[in-house]
């Protein structure tokens, strides 16, 4: 069972404040925040965490340094300790090629299938029509029509927008292309259930992005329910599939999905195109910790699989000769202060 359901969701939104970066926030009497730009997403950040003496920094989801919309994480302050993530803390990222989508989409564009795309609402969405965008102007695939299948990714999109006409200090200059995207690309909004029903089976081929990126909920599940058993279609997977996922089982050979309670057959091509990721890598993640102003006392490696976290946790220790550790779920440990 879930850990909380809608109702609790709801009870926390009247919580929310906004929060400007580099604004430090006192929380509670001897406890500050400080929030940065983690260039991961639009809005994301690292929380720079004072309690008594203590600073204890948090990199959340860190960015990367060529992210496609967004500056560079700010550079990371001192602080006694760190907690980082390590989702790619055991490898590092492909150079950026659009080869294999573009492949993908002509192949099945050729027998009259839907590629279907299973993306993250927020920041995947815009990523791949920025991509889709780009192979259609420079006529690497066929025109064709694009449908967003989320009412989430239309609600981010939206935020996109305003940011880009609000000249959004978080964004590249490049960023403008997405503007250019969303008015060039057939773009097809979807928003009620049952135009999103009828892309189940569509007439035609097109390009079909709906999330959730690893097929754990969402509209895409009916989609892919539907679209699986038919050879013409193909599934691209754009980002990390995590253990346990539907989009993990695809990446590893499935040849039946459960959903809806019952097994589908899974004849469509299945392509992984491991380029769109906004994560650091392990070089990224070590060489944005090497720009602390000082070693701290103990950096943690959370948030990842145990390999990549103990990946990290190595690469740390041999090349920064800091004292780093993946702690176990649940354990507890001491601050320190400054100075111990």
């Amino acid at each position: 069972l879930p850990l909380y359901d809608a109702d609790d969701v709801e009870r926390t939104l009247p919580l929310f404040s906004e929060l400007d970066f580099d604004t430090p926030r006192t929380l509670a009497p001897g406890c500050e925040l400080t929030l940065r730009p983690a260039g991961h997403i639009l809005g994301s950040a690292t929380a720079l965490v004072e309690i008594d003496g203590c600073r204890v920094l948090f990199s959340g989801d860190l960015g990367r340094p060529y992210h496609p919309l967004l500056k560079p994480p700010a550079d990371p302050p001192a602080a006694e300790v760190v907690v980082v993530e390590s989702t790619y803390g055991d490898r590092v990222h492909p150079q950026a090629d659009s080869g294999a989508l573009a492949d993908a989409i002509n192949r099945t564009a050729a027998r009259g299938g839907t590629v279907l795309i299973p993306a993250f609402a927020v920041d995947r969405t815009e990523l791949v029509l920025l991509d889709l965008h780009r192979l259609t102007r420079t006529g690497q695939i066929p025109r064709m029509p694009v449908f967003v299948d989320s009412p989430m990714a239309l609600r981010a999109l939206e935020v996109y927008r305003r940011a880009l006409d609000g000249e959004s200090a978080q964004l590249r200059e490049e960023a403008r292309e997405l503007a250019e995207a969303f008015e060039h690309l057939d773009l097809h909004p979807v928003r009620d259930p049952q135009q999103s029903e009828r892309l189940n089976m569509p007439a035609f081929p097109c390009i079909l992005v709906s999330a959730s990126g690893m097929a754990t909920g969402g509209r895409v599940v009916h989609h892919l329910q539907h679209q699986l058993p038919d050879p013409r279609n193909c599934v691209v997977l754009t980002g990390y599939q995590a253990i346990g996922t539907r989009g993990r089982s695809l990446l590893d050979g499935a040849r039946a999905l459960k959903m809806y309670g019952r097994y589908v057959p899974v004849r469509a091509e299945i392509v992984n195109v491991d380029t769109f990721s906004v994560h650091a890598d392990a070089d990224e993640l070590v060489g944005w910790l090497a720009r602390m102003p000082r070693p701290p006392a103990t950096a943690y490696v959370v948030h990842g699989e145990p390999r990549s976290s103990a990946a990290l946790v190595a690469r740390l220790r041999d090349e920064l000769d800091w004292c780093a550790v993946a702690p176990h779920a649940g354990e507890r440990v001491r601050l320190v202060r400054r100075g111990e």
